[in-house]
C-alpha cells in the first residue's frame, strides 16, 4: 500500500493491500477500497461507498458524495462500484436516496471520461463508455456495452438498453432500446449499432435479424403493440432479440420513437 502523506484518510476506512493513494486525497469514514485501486491525486471518496478491485480515479473526481436531490435530508445511503472501472478527471458519482433503493451502483470495466456525472439511484452494468461531459440524471438504468457520446444528457428515470449508442450532444428524454443508435437534441433513431455488434462477436445473421426488428419498430408504421408482437415472433429464431423484447415490454416511460 502506498499513501502520500498529504492525503487525509479516516481511521475507519477499509483499504485493501496494493492500493495507491496519491497526494491531497480524502477518504471518509465508511469507505471500503478493494485491492489494486489507484487514486491519482485530489480524489474524494465519501459516504457508505464500497469500491471493488483495480479501479482508477483521476484527479478531482468526487465519488460517493451526498446527492443533489432537494428531498435528501442526510439519510444513510449507499454506493457500490465493481472492478476495473476508470473515472477520469472531475467525474462525480452520488449515493442513492430513500425515495428509491438507497443505492447507486456501477458494475465492471466502465469508463467515465472527464466531467461525467452519474447521479443518485442510477444503476449501470458492465463495459459502458460515458464520454466527456455526459450527465446522467437520477434513477436512470444503463445496460451493458452502451456508448454515450460527449455531453449527452439523460433525463431522470430513463432506461438505456444494452449495446445502444448515442451520438455527441444527444438529449435522451425517453427509454433508448437495446441496439439502437440515436443522435441530436430530438433523439432521432439512426439505425442499429451494427459496428459495435460486430466488435462484440455478433454473427452476421444475428445482426441482420436485429436490423429487421429495428425496421419493424421504426420504419414500417406499426403501432407499438403490433411491433412488439412481430418482433417477438421474429425472436423465436434469434435469441439476441430477447433483450430487446424484454426491454420493450418493461418500458414505463415510453421508448424513443
Amino acid at each position: 500500500m502506498i499513501i502520500h502523506p498529504s492525503s487525509v484518510i479516516s481511521p475507519n476506512a477499509k483499504i485493501a493491500q496494493g492500493v495507491e493513494i496519491g497526494p491531497f486525497c480524502y477518504i471518509g469514514d465508511n469507505v471500503e477500497i478493494g485491492e489494486g485501486c489507484v487514486l491519482k491525486s485530489h480524489v474524494v471518496l465519501k459516504g457508505h461507498s464500497k469500491i471493488g478491485k483495480n479501479n482508477q480515479f483521476f484527479q478531482f473526481s468526487s465519488i460517493g458524495e451526498d446527492c443533489q436531490d432537494k428531498k435528501y435530508a442526510g439519510e444513510e445511503t449507499y454506493l457500490e462500484i465493481g472492478d476495473n472501472n476508470v473515472f477520469r478527471e472531475y467525474c462525480s458519482v452520488h449515493r442513492g436516496t430513500v425515495q428509491d433503493k438507497l443505492l447507486t451502483k456501477i458494475g465492471d470495466r466502465n469508463l467515465l471520461m472527464a466531467g461525467a456525472h452519474f447521479a443518485h439511484d442510477c444503476i449501470m452494468g458492465n463495459d459502458n463508455v460515458l464520454a466527456n461531459g455526459v450527465t446522467i440524471a437520477g434513477h436512470v438504468s444503463i445496460g451493458d456495452f452502451v456508448i454515450l457520446g460527449g455531453t449527452c444528457a439523460v433525463h431522470q428515470f430513463c432506461h438505456i438498453g444494452s449495446h445502444s449508442f448515442a451520438g455527441g450532444g444527444a438529449i435522451i428524454l425517453r427509454d433508448l432500446p437495446p441496439y439502437v443508435m440515436v443522435s441530436g437534441t430530438k433523439h432521432i433513431p439512426q439505425g442499429i449499432n451494427s459496428e459495435g455488434l460486430k466488435r462484440r462477436g455478433f454473427s452476421p445473421d444475428a445482426i441482420s435479424t436485429i436490423k429487421k426488428a429495428y425496421k419493424i419498430l421504426y420504419r414500417q408504421g406499426h403501432s407499438f403493440s403490433d411491433a412488439i408482437a412481430l418482433i417477438t415472433k421474429l425472436g423465436e429464431s434469434e435469441p439476441s432479440l430477447k433483450v430487446l423484447i424484454d426491454f420493450l415490454n418493461e418500458s414505463v416511460r415510453g421508448i424513443i420513437r
